[in-house]
């Protein structure tokens, strides 16, 4: 009795580690999960890249403004270019692109920093397209790896006959399962990221029009008051 006690204590903790083991279960999904994984790391990749990139682009140097402002207020615009070109950041960038166009009419040098900002824009976004499709498409793939792996199931069911173990049944649930879950899982990250980035994105985009409208108005000062100050 003791024996058969201590049999069945080792076959419980057996048991539970199998279960714990994330490893172990995934390696059950089937190959589906590999691709899961796959997905998965190139999202946190997309995710961990466009984050460091729209960090850096978001940050706004207010001295930066400033000393551009007296720059162009004393006539030295090369000093304010390269002061532009060593920030080197999306507003630098922008108001790099003013610079380079004062002497032409206002409204073209809006025009120009518009579509400075579009192509900052357009770069920033670059990636995010994959990100979304992964948000969309891993709880499909997931999906597959249900059906799959029901098929799998009750295809070993009518090939068993009347030796029907309820073995063959549950080892294709817990495939459909685990797809399912993993799926879910990497498409929930990828969703959550995408449309974390895309608030920054639209965060970014209301500095740039604060900025360049601050931009515009340095250059529509009356030359006088440039002197005052």
């Amino acid at each position: 009795m003791l024996l058969l006690l201590e049999g069945t204590e080792v076959l419980i903790e057996e048991t539970a580690t199998e279960s714990f083991s994330l490893i172990g279960m995934a390696a059950k999904g089937g190959w589906l999960m590999l691709v899961l994984l796959l997905l998965s790391f190139l999202a946190i990749y997309i995710f961990g890249e466009k984050f460091w990139e729209i960090r850096k682009s978001s940050n706004i140097n207010r001295k930066f403004m400033k000393k551009i402002h007296d720059r162009i207020a004393e006539g030295k615009i090369e000093d304010a270019l390269t002061l532009c070109r060593k920030d080197d950041t999306t507003i630098a960038r922008l108001i790099e692109k003013g610079i380079e166009r004062l002497g032409r009419p206002l409204p073209d040098i809006q025009a120009s920093i518009e579509n400075m900002g579009n192509v900052e824009v357009a770069r920033l976004e670059r990636g995010l397209p994959i990100l979304a499709t992964i948000s969309g498409g891993a709880p499909m793939i997931g999906f597959l790896g249900t059906v799959t792996g029901m098929i799998r199931a009750f295809f070993n069911m009518s090939q068993a006959g009347s030796n029907v173990d309820i073995t063959l049944l549950s080892g294709g649930i817990y495939e459909a399962m685990l797809t399912t879950v993993g799926g879910l899982f990497v498409g929930i990250i990828a969703y959550f990221g995408y449309n974390f980035l895309t608030s920054r994105i639209s965060d970014l985009v209301f500095q740039m029009e604060s900025v360049t409208i601050e931009f515009m108005d340095m250059l529509y000062e009356p030359s006088g008051e440039k002197k005052k100050k």
